[in-house]
This record gives structure tokens, C-alpha cells and sequence, in this order.
């Protein structure tokens, strides 16, 4: 009875961020106008607001976050490793350099190879996190470091190409800029398939996360193909990481801090645990743009360093607790 009431608890919060969202802004907007307009629109200023600029932008924000925090949540799984999240193993930063070379050296690109190509620069990032970590053992806390390390190395490589190529980055600069302000619908119809897939599918992976997450000795006895599994749940966990960073750039540690609420509300089965983090990751953003658009009105903070200032304490304190094992 415990699980399907978080569920809907963490339903209601995010109906109630959703609902917040429309409403708050440079100019407020009564949540009873907002119920009225969203099911009859009409030609007011209130309306175009809602419909034009805060819906999508909405949108935009929710599904980010549950791409984000079920990403950290496979990530996590899969290594076995309560300090993988993608910002700090690089996918981000891998993600966010490939959509700048998209924009500098391919302007006539689809938006619709956003997405592969950031997934391609995270999976590539990930990777050399992993092989740099593997050289000297690999351990939770060495993980975490190499993959901070390559982030800080893809990013200065971001900075030099942006710096090289002022004129032509510009175009990139708002996708990467850690923020959901701007958002349209186009950028909303861009990740929304590749969101829903990533997020069908790592719901129908969670079994096989739980016999991952045991170790792999145990698993290959239970008959997984250890090998095999954890590269689909990797590359799921990437995927839906490099959605979540072509429409809102690099906002680190909502991958870390969702996860662990998840599993600390739900318990460790991957079942229950990867819903809940579905839907607070999407509330957990959602309110953090919320308060972004609140904390120095009329003007915007991104909504990246609201989140990171609440994730670097997180991260310096489960890194300490780790530590002392």
C-alpha cells in the first residue's frame, strides 16, 4: 500500500509544479484562470502567455527532469556505483560539445540529429571516464573523479571551439545554457519521442537492472548475460541523458540527487524505484525553473546553478560518507 501512495503523492507534486509553473513568472497568473484557459483558451494576453511561452516551456522542463533522473538512476545501477549521475561521468559535457560542433561545423543540420549526436558525445565521454578510471581500479569514488576530470576536459574543449568559432557558436549558446527559458514547442516535439521511448524501455529493463545491481558474479549465476545487459541499460541511461541535454544544456546533479530519493522512498527494487524518480526528477525541475524565474524577477536565473548549488553539498557529503568505507 506504501508504494502506490508514494506514486501518487509524487504524482500530485508534480501535478502541482505543472500547475505552479503556468501560473508564476514575470507576471502571475491565478491557478483558476490557469485551469480555465488550458481547457478554453481564448484571445486574451493571459491566454497566448500560458499556450505560447509557459506550456511548452513546462513541458520542456518535466520531461528533462524524468529523462535526468531515471538516467542517473540506470547509471547508478548498472555500476553499482551511488556516484554515477551523467553530469559528473561526462555524459553532459560529452553531449553538450557534440550539439556545439553540430551547430559550428553543420548549421544546415536537422534539429532531429540533436539527439544522436549528443547521445554519441556522452556515450564517447562516458567511455574514456570509465577507461581512465579502469587503469587504476575502478571504485565509486575513482569513477566519480575520472569522470569529473574528463567533464572538465570536454568542457575546456567546448570553451575553445566557442572561442575559436565566436560568430558561428552563438546559435548553440542558448541550447547549452543549463535553462528551459525560451523553450518552444518545436523543442519539445524534438525530445518528447525519444524521451517517451528511453523511458518505455528502461521500465521494461528495471528486471534486469535488479540482478545487475547485485554484482556481476551473482548475476552471471542467475543466468543474465551480464556483458549484453549492461551495455543496453548504459546506452539507455545515456540516451536519455543526451535528450534531456539538447533541449536544456548540461544541469548537473539531478541525476545524483533524484536517484537516491527514489530508492530511499521506494526501497532498492528498480521496479517502483524507477517511476517515482520519473516523476520527482520532472517536479524536481520543474520547481527548480519555478524558482528561477522567481528568485530575481522579472529577470532569469539559469536554472542549472539553482540546481547545482543544491547538488555539490549533496555530492561533497555522500562522496565523504563513501570515503570512510
Amino acid at each position: 500500500m506504501k508504494r502506490p501512495f508514494l506514486l501518487l503523492l509524487a504524482a500530485g507534486l508534480l501535478l502541482l509544479a505543472l500547475l505552479a509553473s503556468l501560473a508564476l513568472g514575470a507576471s502571475d497568473i491565478a491557478p483558476g484562470q490557469v485551469t480555465r484557459l488550458l481547457l478554453w483558451p481564448d484571445e486574451s494576453t493571459e491566454s497566448l502567455v500560458i499556450h505560447t511561452l509557459r506550456l511548452p516551456r513546462t513541458v520542456v522542463a518535466a520531461l528533462a527532469g524524468a529523462g535526468l533522473g531515471v538516467s542517473g538512476l540506470l547509471l547508478q545501477g548498472v555500476t553499482r556505483n551511488p556516484l554515477a549521475d551523467p553530469g559528473i561521468l561526462g555524459v553532459e559535457a560529452g553531449g553538450a560539445l557534440a550539439i556545439l560542433v553540430m551547430v559550428v561545423f553543420f548549421p544546415a543540420a536537422p534539429a532531429a540529429l540533436f539527439v544522436p549526436a549528443a547521445f554519441l558525445g556522452g556515450a564517447l565521454a562516458a567511455a574514456l571516464a570509465y577507461g581512465v578510471a579502469r587503469r587504476v581500479g575502478v571504485t565509486p569514488l575513482r569513477l566519480a573523479l575520472a569522470g569529473v576530470a574528463v567533464a572538465s576536459l570536454v568542457g575546456a574543449a567546448t570553451r575553445t571551439v566557442q572561442l575559436l568559432f565566436e560568430e558561428r557558436a552563438q546559435g548553440a549558446l542558448f541550447a547549452l545554457s543549463g535553462s528551459v527559458a525560451g523553450r518552444t514547442w518545436e523543442q519539445a516535439a524534438q525530445v518528447a519521442p525519444w524521451m517517451g521511448l528511453g523511458l518505455a524501455l528502461a521500465l521494461l529493463l528495471t528486471p534486469r537492472v535488479n540482478v545487475l545491481a547485485l554484482g556481476e558474479d551473482v548475476a552471471r549465476g542467475l543466468g543474465a548475460r551480464t556483458e549484453r545487459d549492461s551495455f543496453l541499460v548504459t546506452a539507455l541511461g545515456v540516451l536519455l541523458a543526451a535528450a534531456s541535454v539538447s533541449v536544456v544544456g548540461p544541469v548537473g546533479f539531478v541525476g545524483l540527487i533524484i536517484p537516491h530519493a527514489a530508492r530511499a522512498l521506494m526501497g532498492p527494487d528498480h521496479r517502483f524505484s524507477l517511476p517515482l524518480a520519473a516523476l520527482l526528477g520532472a517536479a524536481f525541475l520543474t520547481a527548480a525553473d519555478i524558482l528561477a524565474r522567481l528568485i530575481d524577477k522579472p529577470a532569469e536565473t539559469p536554472v542549472g546553478i539553482l540546481v547545482a548549488a543544491a547538488g555539490a553539498p549533496f555530492f561533497v557529503a555522500l562522496a565523504r560518507r563513501i570515503g570512510r568505507r
